[in-house]
């Protein structure tokens, strides 16, 4: 998710209830309080895409989509890669063939 999309999942009331949660639950594991930063962190790394799948179906959908288009650098990379490499055989075989002909 990016972070304009976080930004307005943080606004609800409901994930900010969430949040709180799983300060407690882990505070009471570690012993101490682990804090508002760690809490919401882990929350968002761990449970934040199931409970907008569950909660939020739409945004989620939308959110998936917009990851869908956007194009990765690798993928971007390997088709300039192929026609250079292409390219590169192609200049190879015209000298090696006109060093035979030679």
């Amino acid at each position: 998710m990016k972070i304009t999309d976080l930004r307005e999942l943080l606004k609800n009331k409901q994930v900010i209830e969430e949040i709180n949660k799983h300060l407690w639950i882990e505070s009471q594991k570690a012993g101490y309080s682990i804090g508002i930063e760690r809490a919401t962190d882990e929350w968002i790394r761990m449970y934040a895409s199931g409970w907008m799948k569950y909660n939020m179906p739409e945004k989620y959908e939308d959110v998936m989509k917009k990851k869908d288009k956007s194009p990765s650098k690798v993928a971007a990379a390997k088709p300039a890669t192929k026609k250079e490499g292409t390219k590169t055989v192609k200049k190879v075989a015209k000298k090696v063939i006109n060093k035979k002909a030679k």
